[in-house]
């Protein structure tokens, strides 16, 4: 019978993993025929495991994804969509690891924001932190942020995020605030991080959505060399579904 003194000391360190596993053993009688080293390892990779899906869990809490996952993305319905393209991005999340860029292109309701998330909820379960956040929505907070007084401290926060993923981008011409926090965004982020941007705009337009040319050019060239672009077509499937789906 198990102690209850470890068992508390180990509820105390947090060792649930290795709590669980332990009880697991003990209802197992097969447990008793291991040898001692044989029964810690067991309860090192149940705690190794259950300390792993802990971090997954609140990578993906903060991360604010749409409940996307690469493995429900569909390729049935005519998009444009590249099976190879998207299985080579999710091996490992090896752009992520580059800091290499993303572009997913195409009309309204295509599911580009879907295919957006999905290759970040990969991203997370490869270890990686990530952040969704509207293009509108961005530039909301970071208005916010200017006007507090706290615009530094959303910005080196937004730094340290591994895949930032924008959706919406480019929808409408930036403000000159706009244009100066997102090439803040750019600079603190090169050839470190990685971006997703999901745009209704092909990448030639956004330069005169940016709007200044110094800023454009400076924008552009520290996100459009090393991007991937990922670029659908076809119709809404909110017509066909009645709901955003990939």
């Amino acid at each position: 019978m198990l102690q209850e003194p470890m068992m508390e000391k180990l509820t105390a360190m947090r060792l649930l993993g290795m709590v669980e596993a332990l009880k697991a053993q003990e209802q197992d009688p097969a447990s008793r025929d291991l040898s001692f080293l044989e029964r810690l390892g067991l309860l090192v990779d149940q705690q190794w495991t259950w300390r792993e899906n802990q971090a997954l869990a609140r990578r993906l809490h903060a991360a604010k994804l749409k409940g996307a996952c690469v493995e429900e993305i569909d390729y049935r319905t005519s998009r444009g969509l590249d099976k190879s393209v998207i299985r080579n991005l999710t091996q490992k999340s090896a752009w992520v690891a580059q800091h290499e860029h993303i572009f997913v292109l195409g009309p309204t309701g295509v599911g580009k924001s879907f295919v957006a998330c999905a290759l970040a909820q990969k991203a997370c379960r490869d270890g990686y932190s990530a952040l969704y956040m509207r293009a509108v929505a961005l530039f909301r907070d970071l208005s916010i942020a200017r006007a507090d007084g706290s615009l530094r401290s959303l910005l080196v926060r937004l730094s340290r995020i591994d895949v930032l993923v924008i959706d919406d981008w480019a929808m409408a011409p930036l403000a000159d605030a706009e244009r100066r926090d997102f090439w803040e965004i750019c600079e603190d982020r090169y050839q470190t991080r990685s971006t997703i941007l999901t745009s209704q705009l092909p990448v030639a337009r956004w330069h005169e959505q940016i709007g200044d040319p110094t800023a454009a050019d400076g924008i552009l060239d520290r996100l459009v060399h090393n991007a991937h672009r990922i670029e659908m077509r076809g119709d809404s499937m909110r017509k066909t579904r009645g709901k955003p789906n990939a």
